[in-house]
């Protein structure tokens, strides 16, 4: 679930002010048509509709409840224990798509529900190299989906957005919208929406699903954008520079905004420093982690460079369409994607139709820097593309210097 974007202000000039919002708010005329949202958060559906609406026991909730303090906990990525060639997994399904050469799989013809231990951690590893992974026609139960999710790691609790009316289902995040909130483009702009899911916390997310249960017949899509491939694209002078950094991810925007709206914050927010590039502890592999939603600014430097190369990477996962996915949801389709090395965003042009999906969404480890990793573990960390060109037998390129000639591209 993306950030409120109603916050402080930040140092990308991304997020507005609270005090600003809820001064607007005050004065606002009274307006009783359909609710104007900023989709970046999901207020309570309320009561409407339902006693027709088979999943009315998964609309939002927001119990008045408070939790501790997360602290750290032990995780050991299951993708560690999967054989690489994936044999068990591939073999269960009907087709194999890649999607795109940077990210992005589907798997046809697996049933969820029927997954072996090992066939479950080469999942791990198929997401954690791909980015994210699709299925269709799934009708595994959320008690099903939280299953797997525990497989992969603790269970993560959202502090502020809603959770299912169903008692006991306090790990499942909701996404919900429909005709009575329509999205209000004065609210927000379009990257502002791309982000990795709480990655404030200590231990951010791992192997994380989504399954759609109900959703428009088009519209509604999620791209993800990947952050090897981000990695990747980068001159080694800059990949170099932004190794030897760090930069603040903050929850406050996020409990403020709720607070805005009037709602309950079940846990107090925090702020975290993470590495501006991570390595994934199974492939090895580097990755760009930043996103708008969250990274406040990078420390260590000056402001204005700090916002300048923020600017710079947030717009890279926005706009550079080399390094995304993008997938149209049907009712039972679930996603797996890997919120350590890729971003995502929604599309918010399905109003007044219904979009809603569970999440469920597993801890990871403490997000690891280049040095750190290398240190701890003996090894070099690797430039995914570099290593696919590798084992594609394929020359290295390399980087040039002085002008580039211009080249013309025909599509």
């Amino acid at each position: 679930m993306a950030p409120v974007a109603t916050s402080e202000e930040s140092g990308n000039g991304i997020i507005g002010n609270v005090a600003e919002l809820k001064k607007a708010q005050a004065n606002k005329p009274v307006d009783h048509g359909p609710m104007l949202i900023n989709p970046f958060y999901s207020p309570s559906a309320g009561n409407e509709n339902d006693d027709d609406y088979q999943y009315a026991k998964y609309k939002p909730h927001f119990p008045v409840v408070n939790w501790n303090p997360l602290t750290e906990i032990e995780v050991t990525d299951r993708g560690h224990f999967a054989d690489s060639s994936k044999t068990a997994l591939f073999s269960a399904a009907r087709k194999v798509k890649h999607l795109t050469p940077a990210i992005g799989t589907e798997l046809v013809g697996i049933d969820l529900r029927q997954l072996t231990s090992q066939q479950k951690d080469e999942l791990a590893l198929l997401v954690a190299e791909r980015g994210v992974v699709f299925f269709r026609d799934q009708e595994l139960n959320i008690h099903e989906q939280l299953d797997i999710a525990r497989y992969f790691g603790p269970l993560h609790k959202h502090a502020t957005t809603p959770v299912p009316r169903e008692p006991g289902l306090e790990e499942v995040h909701i996404v919900y919208n429909d005709a009575a909130r329509r999205p209000d483009a004065s609210a927000f702009s379009k990257i502002e929406l791309w982000h990795s899911d709480v990655t404030y916390e200590i231990q951010p997310p791992s192997t994380t699903s989504l399954k759609v249960i109900t959703g428009p017949d088009y519209g509604g899509d999620t791209l993800w954008s990947s952050g090897y491939a981000l990695y990747s694209s980068l001159s080694p002078g800059m990949q170099a520079y932004l190794e030897d950094l760090t930069a603040l991810h903050s929850a406050v925007a996020q409990a403020e905004g709720s607070r805005a709206a009037g709602l309950h914050v079940r846990r107090e927010p925090i702020e975290t420093i993470h590495p501006v590039v991570r390595v994934h502890p199974v492939t090895g592999w580097k990755s760009v982690y930043v996103n708008p939603g969250f990274t406040r600014r990078i420390l260590g430097i000056p402001k204005a460079e700090s916002d300048t190369i923020l600017n710079f990477l947030f717009h890279q996962v926005a706009e550079n369409v080399d390094f995304q996915v993008r997938f149209h949801w049907e009712p039972n389709s679930i996603a797996f994607w890997d919120n350590r090395v890729v971003t995502h965003t929604a599309t918010f042009d399905f109003w007044p139709q219904t979009r809603h999906a569970l999440r469920a969404t597993p801890h990871g480890e403490k997000p690891e820097s280049v040095e750190s990793y290398e240190s701890r573990t003996g090894k070099a960390a690797k430039d995914r593309q570099i290593e696919i060109w590798k084992e594609q037998g394929i020359e290295i390129p390399q980087s040039k210097k002085g002008l580039s000639r211009a080249r013309g591209y025909n599509d």
